[in-house]
């Protein structure tokens, strides 16, 4: 049985969910409609050949593909569909073979390597460990535990890659509610929201920001200082929403047990190593130095030790992750080169994108369709010669970043964590995240759009 209390906050979550799927479907109708509109227009008046077609016909398989997570009734995943498609733009004669190697932003590919080998080296030295910890020690309330959960994450997830953030935090932040005898999934779903929404702070807080600060040429400071109010405001709807529709778990007296410190395994040597080289990479990220070129200078000197082996980092870099980018680039430079002509990218333009909230709404249905890195790159050819390409680059850094909460197969990070706690024996079923995911996607985005 509900009690009064617990009836009035169900039907205010209630509310809440029902208002955020109004608005958001209201608003994907409208701009899938009007979009889809331009796009038939565009390429039914095109007169086509044959690369055109060919061209038209690989970017929409790849994508179709990469939105479904695999290809129906094959084991492609994502991964070999862009390293598929990339190759058939070349087969086909869309892209000559040296004209795809020039589509491959490898800035981009060596920023993300250099921050996996980092991001590996913190995890194997021990240091995620020592943090919880230290979260452990001081943490006192469910409230308080929530609230560190939120803020560890979203700053690890600022600076580091979110995905694999979300690999070291699901597995710590499980044994943590076990050893207090807390409910776990609260404080799980606060993971890879507070993972999404910290990560839009920097350009090596995920993947999408890495490609939009090669694409754009913003610098790491001016785009830190731009989107930090949006992932500090973020962090504390997270923290608020998941307190909210917890209130059982959150708003009590009740304190935490006393529990004894995990055994942390930690290489002392390793972790000053590690933490040393991340902030002077940092430092450098800020002093305005080729952020992709401090990244892999980083990554290969923690790679000179005597105390992990060189195979364990490797295994640790998400290999795939690096052959889609590469796929993908390729594809969607095969499409812009033969469909999207300076008058096509013009009437595509008139959907006005030059509007911070058309943008921001735009970018978060691509990217519930397709994920946010090939929504990201799909856009690329509109924005280039947009009368504030930074500033469109930044609305779209926000969006396609905060989109990612919308639902559990929003985003990487969700998915990790869902995967890794169902593994573990925790659920995390597709409402219990929705009715969180959604008015905090709502509320974000709004801000991010309202401040930009």
């Amino acid at each position: 049985m509900l009690d009064s209390g617990d009836k009035k906050s169900s039907s205010f979550a209630s509310a809440l969910v029902a208002v955020a799927l109004v608005f958001f479907g209201a608003l994907a109708a409208a701009a899938g409609v009007t979009l889809l509109a331009r796009l038939a227009v565009l390429f039914f008046a095109a007169a086509p050949d044959g690369t055109h077609v060919a061209a038209i016909i690989v970017f929409a398989a790849t994508y179709v593909v990469i939105a479904l997570g695999e290809a129906p009734g094959l084991r492609l995943d994502r991964a070999g569909a862009a390293l598929l498609g990339a190759s058939l733009m070349v087969g086909l004669g869309v892209l000559p073979l040296d004209e795809a190697y020039r589509a491959i932003d490898f800035d981009t590919i060596t920023l993300l390597l250099g921050m996996m080998i980092v991001v590996a080296n913190l995890r194997l030295s021990g240091f995620f460990r020592l943090a919880s910890n230290f979260v452990v020690a001081r943490a006192k309330t469910p409230l308080a535990l929530l609230a560190a959960i939120v803020l560890v994450t979203g700053a690890f997830s600022a600076f580091l890659v979110n995905d694999a953030i979300c690999l070291v935090m699901t597995p710590l932040t499980l044994e943590l509610t076990r050893r207090l005898k807390r409910d776990p999934l609260p404080y799980l779903l606060a993971v890879p929201m507070a993972s999404n929404v910290g990560s839009v702070a920097t350009i090596t807080g995920n993947p999408q920001n890495m490609i939009i600060g090669g694409l754009s040429h913003i610098s790491y400071g001016a785009f830190a200082a731009a989107l930090w109010p949006v992932a500090a405001f973020g962090l504390l709807a997270t923290f608020a929403l998941v307190a909210l529709f917890y209130r059982g778990e959150f708003l009590t007296r009740e304190r935490l047990p006393e529990a004894a410190p995990a055994p942390a395994r930690a290489r002392g040597f390793l972790v000053v190593k590690s933490v040393l080289v991340t902030l002077a990479m940092m430092a450098l990220f800020f002093a305005g130095q080729p952020v992709a070129k401090v990244a892999i200078v980083g990554g290969a000197l923690l790679l000179v030790t005597r105390h992990v082996k060189a195979e364990k980092v490797y295994r640790e870099i998400d290999w795939p992750l690096l052959l889609m980018f590469a796929g993908l680039f390729i594809v969607v430079e095969g499409l812009e080169t033969t469909v999207l002509t300076p008058e096509a990218v013009a009437s595509i333009g008139r959907f006005d994108l030059a509007n911070a909230g058309v943008l921001a709404v735009v970018s978060a249905v691509l990217s519930n369709l397709v994920s946010n890195v090939p929504a990201v790159l799909a856009l690329k050819p509109f924005l280039a010669g947009a009368a504030d390409p930074q500033h469109a680059w930044l609305v779209v850094a926000m969006a396609s970043t905060l989109a990612g909460n919308l639902t559990l197969i929003g985003s990487v990070a969700n998915l990790i964590v869902a995967e890794r706690a169902r593994a573990a024996g925790v659920s995390i079923g597709f409402w219990a995240y929705f009715k969180i995911g959604a008015p905090l996607t709502l509320v974000t985005i709004a801000f991010g759009a309202w401040l930009l």
